[in-house]
């Protein structure tokens, strides 16, 4: 017997998330965060990029190699120097990571946005499915809330029914 069979099932009142779209905004548009220097003096090293980001200089490099990220500007000496575009396509895959989205999944997006506007329908296709299991996801975890809060209500009453609360 498993702990949800044996746990009676309670009405729980949770707050359902909203699945509604909010207004198109482009998420690499423009970063979650004001850039740390303005367009035109914004080249970053490696190690101001970990700075901002709080990612490690090897994840910068990994995305990189596996095509995450598009060809970074070298510096005569041959340091990566990031821009603020750079930044900002950082944040929106911090995002995808968010999501759960594969590796391959997130390589594939890059791929198709570097491959230009004829590959929109397929890059919303990619980010409705995983917009769709965000939402499964979310529903799951309301069900789990559900069933803490109805756990943590029970113990609660147990305390003040046996009087040591």
């Amino acid at each position: 017997m498993t702990v949800m069979e044996s746990t009676p099932v309670q009405s729980v009142s949770v707050q359902p998330v909203s699945l509604v779209r909010p207004a198109a905004v482009d998420a690499c548009a423009s970063g979650p965060r004001p850039h740390p220097r303005p367009d035109g003096q914004d080249r970053y090293t490696i190690s101001e990029v970990v700075a901002f980001t709080g990612l490690t200089a090897h994840t910068l490099r990994w995305y990189e190699r596996i095509g995450l990220m598009s060809h970074v500007d070298r510096s005569h000496t041959g340091q990566r120097r990031f821009c603020n575009r750079d930044l900002d396509w950082l944040a929106f895959v911090g995002k995808l990571r968010l999501t759960g989205m594969p590796v391959a999944g997130m390589v594939r997006y890059a791929e198709l946005v570097r491959e230009g506007e004829h590959t929109f329908d397929e890059r919303q296709e990619l980010l409705e499915q995983t917009r769709r299991d965000v939402i499964g996801r979310i529903a799951e975890l309301q069900d789990t809330l559900a069933v803490l809060d109805y756990k943590i209500d029970f113990y609660a009453g147990a305390q003040r029914t046996s009087g040591r609360a």
